[in-house]
């Protein structure tokens, strides 16, 4: 058992300074050609410019969602935040076609023609270069079996009645009763880089770090939310800045870009993991 995240953080890269959640996905590698690979960067929502400054002040490329009924409104269902040591997985790095039996409709891939195109999602990696790069979404369930915050696979304790998209998901069945709040990641990865170097055959050139096609993307979840934040947020009803931002009152506490930016772990191994130069293997694996 983990225990209580909120309680163990010390700085958060969030918006709202009372989250201290871990979120994570895997990385995309570019495979070339010769086989060898390069990590793809990634950039920042350029939605979501924050505290009157530019989205390119912010370090990273993944936005967090926690909608209670769709991307558009609240709706009035009483929606229960998530408890300490909660965590939950999406998505399967074994699956590697569209109709395995744990694909799910909230994993999905945008091709971006501008960095604030949205829509026109893809069950895998899309099949050209995108001009702005591709944007990676996972959607998690939204009932929970209001007993268990984690079980063996990470999944059971949860039941997807999502419908894809940021649309409200199907009522909650008798096993899993709890409406929670409806997660989702969107991470943002600089293809462009890769655009003169796709293969001349035409094939799919992009890997994720555990060398899985686009069907076997994941993600997990771990709640850290600090005391009833998260809560407060779900029975106040906000939506987006409205829940708190420099300048604005509300329900969430916040605080500066830089606290935000000064936030990290120390590397804790020592391993090129394909920032600057080519690997001849994915990090972690063995040469081919």
């Amino acid at each position: 058992m983990m225990g209580d995240i909120g309680e163990k953080g010390t700085c958060t890269t969030c918006a709202y300074s009372e989250d201290f959640s871990n979120y994570w996905t895997a990385s995309m590698y570019f495979k070339h050609a010769n086989g060898s690979y390069k990590r793809v960067p990634q950039y920042p929502n350029a939605q979501l410019g924050y505290q009157g400054q530019n989205a390119e002040n912010i370090k990273g490329g993944m936005t967090i969602y926690y909608t209670q009924k769709d991307f558009w409104d609240n709706g009035v269902e009483k929606i229960t935040g998530f408890k300490p040591g909660f965590r939950m997985t999406v998505g399967n790095p074994g699956i590697t076609k569209i109709d395995g039996p744990r694909a799910q409709p909230g994993l999905r891939y945008t091709c971006l023609e501008t960095i604030l195109t949205r829509g026109s999602e893809t069950a895998d990696f899309p099949s050209k270069p995108c001009p702005a790069g591709i944007m990676a979404i996972h959607h998690f369930p939204a009932c929970w079996d209001g007993v268990n915050v984690d079980s063996p696979d990470h999944q059971s304790h949860m039941y997807e009645t999502g419908l894809g998209g940021f649309r409200e998901a199907g009522p909650c069945p008798a096993s899993h009763p709890v409406r929670v709040p409806q997660v989702a990641y969107e991470t943002m990865w600089n293809t462009t880089v890769f655009k003169d170097m796709w293969p001349k055959d035409g094939s799919q050139p992009f890997v994720w770090s555990f060398e899985g096609n686009g069907y076997g993307t994941h993600a997990d979840y771990l709640f850290g939310w600090k005391g009833d934040s998260l809560q407060r947020a779900m029975d106040d009803g906000c939506m987006f800045h409205g829940c708190g931002s420099p300048g604005v009152q509300g329900v969430l506490k916040t605080h500066t870009v830089d606290s935000m930016n000064a936030c990290g772990v120390p590397d804790t191994v020592v391993e090129d993991i394909g920032d600057e130069g080519w690997l001849d293997h994915l990090p972690g694996s063995h040469p081919m």
